[in-house]
């Protein structure tokens, strides 16, 4: 996922194999990915190719994303969340 993709993909992409990862994915795609740059953009998609315990781990802050770039994107999504 190198290059941008469509709204469509993405949301495709988005339904993971846990509802706890659907729940973060679906709404941040379809309300706040517009708004990301493109380079966020890319970010996300990068995100969205690691595997779903990973994802889990990291977003229920069992683990550190070491990923500096992937950290600062799990930021922006929880904090998405919690508004």
């Amino acid at each position: 996922m190198a290059e941008m993709v469509s709204k469509s993909r993405l949301l495709w992409a988005c339904r993971r194999g846990m509802l706890e990862l659907d729940v973060l994915f679906m709404p941040f795609v379809n309300e706040a990915y517009d708004d990301l740059s493109g380079a966020d953009k890319i970010i996300f998609q990068r995100l969205l190719s690691c595997e779903d315990p990973d994802l889990f781990s990291w977003f229920m802050g069992h683990q550190v994303c070491i990923d500096l770039e992937l950290a600062k994107m799990i930021d922006v999504i929880l904090k998405r969340v919690k508004v």
